[in-house]
């Protein structure tokens, strides 16, 4: 079945559209039914939403705006039904920028419409895809590492242009992070009207928030649909990339599954291995005695019967959080291990189906997905940065950094209350003491606290001294007896593109340049490194607002744009300046000692050996779309092969 479905016809009975309006989204139906109808008077100012915040529902909208504006869906709705539709119908720029006044609250600059237009996709388009082609008879190969949503998305828009490419994939099927972690209650934390490729929308996500299940079964499908697939070579991991200044290209070293090694050669080398795809194992004494199963959650072994069985688990992050609701459910006991306790986003509905009324909404109404992804972006677009940023005048920054980041606080701080409220026991342990958004924030639907008040799970938060052959110690003596131990530990984010190694020019070592604080120019290119191409690279991790598809999706059209700007030069590779790079990190680390996840003290991922953030984006989604719209010549050096520059 294709990824995107044409619209059906909306043929239904004024019962039926009712019924349906029930479960509608509202500040994204009434745009839509404006554009498809070209009356654009349902976009009334008494009607626009007022916004969003963390647990609020239809934007805002009080009870009496939401039952005229499912009067007003209604009866555009029978005119579309009807085919009474306005011959007047604006221009799609103009109907754009009234639509996103309507929705924002404030004129939107004309600049945006080429991102507005990116973003809604619409039917049959894919304003995103090059325009152009790389001449036939000009040899150029690319290679991928990694076939996960990075990496597919590199290979769609490589095929588009017509550039040869290879993606080398170490596990035996596509999908990355969705393939390998297969922990029980996996899914994503961000919309799937927005978690997905704007190329690729889909109108009949089950859920709002993806299991792991449905979204391999989506980038699997976009590796076949788009044709990615075949260029896939399975089971084969890079272990050395290695620049040949001689013939400026590089040698790509490979094993197979086998065992065996090869060398390959690429014209360009994108990397698209992402963050957090190395397990992070716990550093406690005696783990290698214990007698049971032991794994990490991103290692499931689904071998292992947890049924009656006595589970410890150690770490209680965002994997954490969804895998011990479902173990507990079956385990006959359950103890936690808690370094740090968690801040909780109240999202009611994150387990819930799309409603059956939604879901025809998305069938039926043209625009009206295109719009709901647009609502998630725009109000994603600057989401809770500004309960992030540090306030230099604040006066105590243990708890919070800032006046937006206390009402944060004291927001997380009462539903935590509310969860607990039967449980003065547990409150204590649960309860943060460091500023909302330091570390990733979780969300939840009351899961987490229905989960520790069943009586078979207990938690911790005493210190871990050691493991024993048959369970967890804790510092003050006492022993957890355990049949399997788990880790919700993470994974090893700062150690980017490790295990492989990579040698740019001169044998110039990546690792040891970087010396264990990973920096690049728009986390994509490195000086030193040619035609290396880095996707969610060093400082292109969302924080507190957005989507990394929205992320990749800008990386990829950077990087397209540098391959393209070599063709047009005639030149055999690129290298960005240092002046260059170095400038732009002093940007980024500027800014990010202007949010609370470059000042608070927190353990975090956040952060790297050094306490420098070399994960996070300090800014919003819009200023990264617009550094990455097209590279600048002036930002690179150009390489030719030393034979044709006349052997110098």
């Amino acid at each position: 079945m294709p990824i995107s479905r044409p619209i059906e016809p909306l043929a239904a009975t004024d019962e039926e559209l009712r019924k349906a309006l029930e479960d509608a989204f509202l500040p994204a139906l009434l745009p839509a039914l404006a554009q498809a109808t070209g009356d654009f008077s349902i976009l009334r100012e008494s009607l626009r939403p007022p916004g969003v915040a963390p647990g609020v529902q239809q934007g805002g909208m009080t009870p009496t705006q939401q039952a005229e504006a499912r009067e007003v869906a209604f009866e555009a709705l029978k005119k579309l039904r009807d085919g009474e539709i306005s011959p007047n119908s604006l221009p799609i720029e103009e109907a754009l920028l009234r639509i996103t006044a309507w929705m924002t609250g404030s004129p939107a600059s004309e600049d945006y419409i080429p991102l507005l237009l990116e973003e809604l996709a619409p039917e049959g388009q894919d304003p995103r895809a090059p325009s152009w082609q790389k001449d036939p008879a000009l040899p150029f190969k690319v290679v991928i590492i990694g076939a996960g949503m990075s990496g597919i998305l590199a290979g769609i828009r490589l095929k588009q242009a017509g550039i040869p490419f290879t993606i080398l994939e170490k596990n035996h099927d596509v999908g990355g992070t969705w393939l390998e972690n297969t922990y029980p209650g996996a899914r994503v934390d961000v919309s799937n009207a927005f978690y997905s490729y704007s190329f690729a929308q889909k109108i009949d996500w089950p859920t709002h928030y993806s299991t792991q299940p449905v979204l391999l079964d989506y980038f699997r499908e976009c590796a076949r649909e788009f044709g990615v697939r075949e260029h896939v070579e399975f089971n084969t991991e890079v272990t050395l990339l290695e620049w040949d200044d001689d013939r400026a290209e590089w040698n790509v070293h490979v094993r197979r599954a086998d065992g065996s090694e090869e060398v390959l050669r690429a014209n360009a080398v994108i990397s698209a291995v992402g963050q957090l795809n190395r397990p992070k194992i716990p550093d406690i004494r005696g783990l290698e005695r214990f007698r049971g199963p032991q794994f990490h959650s991103a290692r499931w072994d689904h071998s292992v019967d947890l049924a009656g069985k006595r589970v410890a688990v150690i770490g209680t992050g965002a994997s954490a959080a969804q895998f011990i609701p479902e173990v507990a459910k079956v385990a006959g006991e359950v103890v936690i291990f808690q370094r740090t306790p968690n801040w909780y986003v109240p999202v009611p509905h994150y387990h819930d189906e799309v409603p059956a009324g939604l879901q025809w909404l998305f069938a039926h109404v043209p625009h009206y997905a295109h719009w709901y992804r647009f609502w998630l972006f725009w109000n994603t677009t600057d989401g809770l940065l500004a309960a992030a940023k540090v306030d230099p005048n604040w006066t105590d920054k243990s708890r919070s950094v800032g006046p937006e980041n206390e009402n944060l606080r004291l927001l997380l701080t009462a539903y935590l209350q509310m969860q607990f409220a039967d449980r003065p026991d547990l409150l204590p342990k649960v309860m943060p003491d460091y500023p909302p958004a330091a570390k990733r924030l979780i969300l939840d639907n009351g899961i987490w606290a229905q989960t520790l008040k069943r009586p078979n799970v207990k938690l911790v938060t005493e210190k871990i001294r050691e493991v024993t052959e048959s369970g967890v110690v804790t510092e003050d003596g006492t022993e957890y007896a355990s049949d399997v131990l788990i880790y919700g530990t993470g994974f090893q984010a700062s150690k980017f593109l490790t295990p492989m190694r990579v040698l740019g020019r001169g044998g110039k070592d990546l690792h040891r340049e970087w010396d264990g604080d990973a920096r690049a120019y728009m986390g994509i290119t490195v000086p030193g490194f040619p035609n290396f191409f880095m996707l969610y690279g060093p400082n292109t991790n969302i924080v507190v607002n957005g989507s990394i598809i929205y992320f990749s999706e800008c990386e990829v059209q950077y990087v397209m744009g540098c391959l393209k700007m070599l063709f047009d030069r005639g030149e055999r590779a690129l290298d960005v300046r240092k002046d260059v790079h170095d400038a732009y990190n002093e940007k980024i680390d500027r800014a990010n000692l202007e949010r609370v996840w470059g000042v608070a003290t927190v353990n975090s991922w956040y952060r790297n050996e050094k306490g420098r953030s070399a994960q996070n984006w300090p800014f919003n989604l819009i200023e990264y779309w617009q550094q990455t719209r097209e590279p600048n010549p002036a930002d690179y050096e150009f390489i030719r092969e030393r034979a044709l520059a006349g052997g110098d």
